[in-house]
């Protein structure tokens, strides 16, 4: 009751008499929820309103005015005249295919059922219990969508988006209308008595155990705490469910039983039924139908998964559960059943279709690596990171039709490749532990520095290929690396150098880290595995021979190798050019001075020879003034190779045969016939009628030309440079020289020179001038 002041209204007059004042009258108030009434007390008026409680809707009475007769009447609010004319459509699965038609129709039906429960939710509580309760169509259209909706072990469907979002759409208002189905008190005024809402759900199978279970298995993944607080409801507002589902076990253990049937196997608590001759079992999970065996596995799988659901939805069933050696059941099969199935699964004959379906990628491997086979240095370099030598052989287990031939021709292209280079293939180290437990306490003290240097270079080969995904690691060297050893050293002085080394970098230069597991115990195990004692072992030097070598530029001022730093101003790249004139360089005589100089010394040069008194008459009686004509018969200069005269230097001059005398005629006469039978033999040779001459001999008679030419003009060539070796096995350097030689001067060869050819035929009388 709620009760508050108001000031007093004007004074009303009375019908009944005068001086008769009311001391309470009734105001208007809402219907089946308040009455408000004001009173008079000491010359005040006070207003009272007085809440009533509102009724349950199961217990909520309607007045309306009948359609037909026009009269009032009363009718409860749970009525099936109340329920409006909707009809549902029923739910479809998502197309598997992507057939625009089939998409249409699916997004076109879906959103009818999305809009229609939208609808749905919004009407008011009597409403829409009345329409939950009394349209059938409705309740068709749920258990649609619980019988046929997606499952997660289901194949996965290459929808469209807006497949995919209409299908979320959908999920969502279907869990929406169960929530509220299952919801007996929406608020203070809205509510329905739970006894009657227990009746209500359970004679209108608004929810049994087959709906319960497939709301579990739907919407528990996400909706858990929601679900869970559902089906506590509805299990405690009607205690029958517990009987449906104690009923209901039965069925399912039978299902196991079923099929284990139809696989040929047979459970221990199945009965003993004698069986007849003609019907022998022959059928087994590796001989039956592909299609039988992908239902039985879905068929399993739908049923285990749907009840696991339940009981982590509703533990309180485990109870349930229990009363039928659920448990014991459950393992037996499992049993019998389930390495049948996997054996039948891996060895059935649809293996080698899937084996079918690699046959493409091996021969897209096979073809790519085919194509790179001349890239020597990818090979190399691939086949050190990923040996192809695996690859081959695991491609050879999985087909076994697989090309030996061009395997082979890989392989060996690869080796190839390695020829001529050092192949030394990166060994990571994945897990050192084995390796340090396998060798014993003896051999990790005596290995352990060796191991850790190998690590080393497996982690860094790691690093290296793990590319933008692997933290870098700072490498720490030097002083920096002796202070952290000295830190740690400083806290613990019993560990060995090479122990505390080891620890940095598995820690990451840490030292703070480091300090922290040693004391407390928690190293990793092939570190706690080492010599504490170890001591640090000394790199060897990674550049031997440039320390150990020995040449005439060792420790000279421009030596690299023993020296830090060097003048770069005294080094000069070229010929050094000076800024001298012609007149100065003429000047400059300090090379005769140096030749006179050196000269001296041996008295070859003398330039006076100073004559004492009474030596010059000897002098005077040496000398004589006669004409030495020791020479004059020699002609120095008349036949040089330099003449002008071509004529005289190609062939000797020949005195004409009228002009000889008759002594020389018949000795000569001899020569010339001699040579004019050469001469004969080589024309009759020459004038052979041939039709095609023979090209070896043509090209023969041209190069011996040539070669006489050459000889007579005192030029040997050797062409052999030219030629160098036979393609494919590469040429040496004076071949490619001679070669460069011959393209750029070809000018002074072949057709360049016509102009001086010309010019020799005019001199030697072949061309009238």
């Amino acid at each position: 009751m709620v009760s508050r002041e108001v000031l007093p209204p004007p004074r009303p007059t009375c019908e009944a008499g005068e001086g008769q004042l009311p001391h309470r009258r009734r105001l208007s108030a809402p219907r089946g929820t308040a009455l408000r009434t004001v009173s008079c007390n000491d010359g005040r008026w006070k207003e009272q309103v007085i809440t009533m409680p509102a009724l349950p809707l199961d217990k909520l009475q309607l007045t309306e005015r009948d359609p037909k007769t026009g009269k009032l009447r009363t009718l409860p609010a749970l009525h099936p005249e109340i329920k409006a004319d909707r009809s549902f459509v029923l739910y479809r699965p998502p197309p598997v295919v992507r057939d625009p038609a089939l998409v249409e129709e699916f997004l076109e039906r879906a959103k009818f059922i999305a809009d229609d429960l939208n609808w749905l939710l919004a009407l008011p509580h009597d409403k829409f219990w009345c329409q939950v309760i009394f349209d059938e169509t409705l309740q068709k259209c749920l258990d649609s969508y619980l019988r046929y909706a997606p499952r997660k072990f289901d194949a996965l469907l290459d929808c469209l988006p807006e497949v995919n979002d209409m299908q979320k759409c959908l999920h969502r208002s279907v869990f929406l209308t169960f929530l509220r189905m299952s919801t007996h008190k929406e608020s203070k005024d809205h509510f329905i008595t739970p006894s009657v809402f227990g009746e209500i759900i359970y004679n209108n199978f608004l929810f049994d155990i087959p709906k319960i279970l497939d709301l579990c298995v739907l919407f528990g993944k996400g909706n858990g705490l929601l679900l869970q607080k559902m089906i506590e409801n509805i299990f405690t507002q009607q205690p029958s469910y517990f009987g449906d589902l104690d009923e209901t076990l039965p069925t399912v253990l039978q299902v196991f039983n079923n099929i284990l049937h139809k696989c040929g196997l047979q459970c221990e608590g199945a009965s003993a039924e004698p069986q007849k001759l003609e019907e022998k079992v022959n059928v087994t999970p590796g001989n039956m139908p592909l299609q039988e065996l992908k239902d039985i596995v879905l068929y399993l799988c739908d049923t285990c998964t749907t009840l696991w659901a339940f009981l982590d939805v509703f533990p309180l069933a485990c109870q349930t559960f229990q009363k039928h050696e659920f448990c014991y059941r459950l393992a037996s099969f499992y049993e019998l059943a389930i390495p049948e199935l996997e054996s039948a699964i891996k060895k059935r004959h649809y293996e080698d279709n899937s084996r079918e379906n690699i046959q493409p990628f091996i021969e897209e491997f096979l073809q790519i690596f085919t194509s790179v086979l001349q890239e020597r240095r990818f090979l190399r370099d691939y086949d050190e990171l990923f040996p192809v030598e695996d690859d081959v052989s695991l491609l050879q287990q999985a087909s076994s039709t697989l090309d030996e031939t061009r395997t082979a021709y890989i392989l060996q292209a690869v080796e190839s490749a390695w020829e001529g280079v050092d192949r030394t293939k990166a060994q990571v180290v994945k897990d050192p532990t084995p390796l340090a437990a396998s060798n014993g306490a003896s051999a990790i003290v005596e290995s352990s520095a060796e191991d850790i240097e190998e690590l080393g270079a497996a982690y860094a080969s790691e690093d290296e290929c793990a590319g933008a995904a692997a933290a870098p690691i700072a490498k720490v060297s030097g002083v920096e690396l002796d202070s952290l050893i000295s830190q740690v050293k400083d806290l613990l002085p019993d560990l060995g150098e090479g122990f505390i080394l080891a620890c940095l970098e598995e820690y990451s230069y840490n030292a703070e880290q480091v300090i922290n597991n040693i004391l407390e115990d928690k190293l990793v195990p092939y570190l706690d595995k080492l010599d504490r004692t170890m001591q640090r072992q000394l790199k060897p030097d990674p550049t031997p021979l440039v320390t150990s070598r020995y040449n005439v530029f060792q420790n000279d001022e421009f030596d690299v190798f023993s020296r830090d730093s060097v003048d770069v101003s005294r080094i000069q790249k070229g010929k050094r050019r000076e800024k001298d004139t012609t007149r100065s360089l003429l000047n400059d005589k300090r090379l005769v001075a140096e030749q006179k100089e050196r000269y001296s010394q041996y008295s070859v040069i003398v330039e006076e020879i100073p004559v004492q008194q009474g030596e010059a008459q000897i002098y005077k009686e040496d000398y004589e003034d006669e004409y030495d004509d020791t020479y004059d018969g020699n002609q120095v200069g008349a036949n040089d190779a330099d003449s002008d005269d071509e004529l005289i230097s190609r062939r000797p001059f020949t005195i004409p045969q009228v002009l000889r005398p008759k002594g020389q005629e018949e000795g000569l006469e001899e020569e010339e016939e001699d040579e004019e039978e050469e001469e004969e033999e080589a024309d009759k040779e020459r004038t052979k009628d041939h039709f095609v001459q023979d090209p070896a001999v043509l090209r023969e008679r041209a190069e011996a030309r040539r070669l006489a030419y050459l000889a007579r003009k005192g030029h040997k060539h050797d062409s052999s440079a030219v030629v160098g070796n036979v393609k494919g096995h590469g040429q040496n350097r004076e071949t490619v020289q001679e070669r460069r030689k011959k393209e750029a001067n070809k000018s002074t060869r072949a057709n360049h020179n016509r102009r001086v050819m010309a010019d020799r035929k005019r001199n030697k009388g072949m061309i009238p001038s």
